[in-house]
């Protein structure tokens, strides 16, 4: 299976302003994603969509393949990741290179251990599925099972829509959320518009290493975290 690594960081970040190539300790944050990307076994193509030529004269410096710079229209706030990945596949597959699955790895989620992502192509390839994505577990307090909305009479309402709330935590059933690490489609998926299809596997990350750094205090939770992780990564 023929896997196409797709990094993605655009130009226009507000709540940090230029993250994707703002220094986080030593490294531009895009060199932890590229570093994570070509080491991996399983990629057979990384490429970098940004609307960015500083965003992109970076990722050249770190080895990252920036085969195209991002149209306008695909670089705003309202621009959506599953456009920006077809974007790139189409562009690829028009200079004659197919790939079975994309594996979309994102600027913002730096941290990854060692073959993780190889991990997770091994998995997803044994799975048979149509996607995977990497996951942490919902802590019990957010359990869906324990999460409320409100009814039209301004009453609340099991989210789950069930009629009565399980009362023990022991009882609750393992739930995940997408940690953002990585997500991996078949093309066909891609192309249809989505990065999950009927059958979804996952992969469950470590809790150490998720930061997905949107504000100033993700970006600080970040530098914290470095420390201890630089010798795993």
């Amino acid at each position: 299976m023929r896997i196409l690594g797709i990094i993605t960081a655009r130009g226009g970040s507000k709540g940090v302003p230029g993250k994707n190539i703002k220094l986080l300790d030593d490294l531009p944050l895009l060199a932890y994603t590229a570093h994570a990307a070509l080491a991996s076994k399983s990629l057979d193509r990384v490429i970098l969509s940004t609307d960015c030529s500083s965003i992109a004269a970076v990722a050249q410096k770190y080895a990252i393949e920036v085969p195209f710079l991002r149209p306008e229209i695909l670089a705003s706030d309202t621009a959506s990741s599953i456009d920006v990945v077809k974007h790139a596949v189409s562009y690829i597959e028009n200079e004659g290179d197919f790939y079975d699955a994309v594996c979309l790895l994102q600027p913002t989620s730096p941290f990854r251990p060692k073959g993780f992502i190889d991990l997770a192509i091994q998995k997803f390839i044994q799975d048979e599925a149509d996607a995977l994505v990497s996951v942490l577990p919902v802590p019990h307090e957010f359990n869906p099972h324990w999460v409320f909305e409100s009814n039209q009479e301004g009453c609340l309402k099991l989210a789950t829509g069930e009629d009565t709330i399980i009362k023990r935590r022991q009882d609750l059933p393992i739930a995940y959320f997408r940690d953002g690490s990585i997500y991996i489609t078949k093309t066909v998926i891609v192309k249809s518009g989505s990065f999950y299809g009927k059958k979804l596997s996952y992969l469950e990350s470590n809790p150490d290493f998720y930061v997905n750094i949107d504000t100033p205090e993700d970006w600080e939770k970040a530098l914290n975290k470095l420390p201890n992780l630089k010798q795993q990564l």
